[in-house]
């Protein structure tokens, strides 16, 4: 019998690898099981909620709450009202985030005093101060600014210079008077998502652009912006959220066209307060959910070559176009 050498290597005993206990971790599963219970158990048992109502029997036809006409009249006006002002907030943002990144220091401030203002008022406020601003003009209108004025100046009473002329009390509003109020502040929030989206963007990128001779708007365009977008559309998605829900603030306005006042018109010719509330969440969870699964992919198109999934996606192209190139080469030779 062969004596094993003192240079052999002993082949090590294996590790008894004991797994961790974690009793809170369970404990925690278990309190949260025992919620969820109790939650369904809730709403499947408790009569006060009123399925029934929201979804089937509130009118003849078999038709709940949630689906009547002017519900889903207010549906669409409250998703139009969200697409409205949050296209006047993307756009009027980009604006004034370039104009508080300017070398112009008059800009820089005007800029600064927005963003202050909109973003230190409530929207609640903005709303209720915007639904009376007709308070202030009699017509509003576009032409000769203070032509009244300068008529008086060269004797002339009655010197009408406005090329189109219309009643305040029509224009601000209702619809116009909420989309302007939440428009106007969802421009304050988004100049600082996309100022914060510019600033994250090596300068070396746009200084390169520049030697390439490009000017600063194609720079801003081509360069900055599309390498941003990585930054800016997550809080962005977020505001759109934000916004579908803040659209139940110009019900103070008020606006009739939108979802949760024409829920509340319900709940008080009908003084049932719980169903109908609970319709509306409903609602707003729908359009959310959406908008979440939406923000998912633009979110995942945008943050493509980023992170680790990015990186191992780039090296596995560089590596087939290796591939490529040397299979190309060795055919040649």
């Amino acid at each position: 019998m062969s004596v094993p050498s003192q240079t052999e290597r002993v082949r090590p005993e294996a590790i008894k690898a004991v797994p961790v206990r974690r009793p809170g971790r369970w404990l925690a599963i278990a309190v949260i099981a025992i919620l969820v219970a109790m939650f369904l158990h809730l709403i499947f048992t408790n009569d006060q909620f009123r399925w029934s109502f929201i979804f089937s029997s509130y009118e003849p036809g078999k038709r709940g709450v949630m689906f009547t006409e002017p519900v889903l009249e207010g549906l669409r006006g409250t998703l139009l009202l969200t697409v409205t002002s949050m296209v006047i907030g993307v756009v009027l943002g980009v604006l004034i985030a370039i104009m508080r990144l300017s070398d112009n220091w008059i800009l820089r401030t005007v800029a600064f005093g927005y963003t202050w203002f909109f973003r230190a008022v409530p929207r609640l406020v903005l709303c209720v101060l915007f639904g009376n601003l007709n308070i202030l003009w009699t017509r509003i209108g576009f032409g000769l600014p203070f032509d009244q004025q300068i008529g008086k100046l060269f004797g002339i009473n009655d010197l009408n210079a406005q090329f189109y002329s219309i009643k305040a009390t029509d224009l601000l509003a209702g619809f116009v008077a909420g989309m302007l109020a939440l428009g106007l502040s969802e421009a304050a929030y988004m100049a600082e998502i996309v100022r914060a989206g510019i600033q994250s963007i090596d300068p070396g990128q746009a200084e390169a652009a520049t030697a390439l001779g490009l000017s600063r708007g194609q720079v801003l365009r081509r360069v900055v912006l599309p390498q941003a977008m990585r930054v800016i559309v997550p809080p962005t998605g977020n505001e759109v959220i934000a916004m579908v829900k803040d659209t139940s603030l110009v019900a103070f306005v008020p606006v009739t066209y939108e979802l949760f006042f024409q829920l509340n018109a319900i709940k008080a010719r009908t003084f049932v307060v719980l169903p109908v509330l609970i319709a509306a969440v409903i609602w707003y969870l729908l359009i959310c959910t959406v908008l979440m699964v939406a923000q998912y992919f633009v979110e995942r198109h945008f943050g493509r070559g980023y992170g680790t999934a990015g990186r191992a996606r780039q090296r596995l192209r560089a590596i087939q176009a290796e591939q490529g190139s040397s299979a190309v080469e060795g055919g040649a030779t």
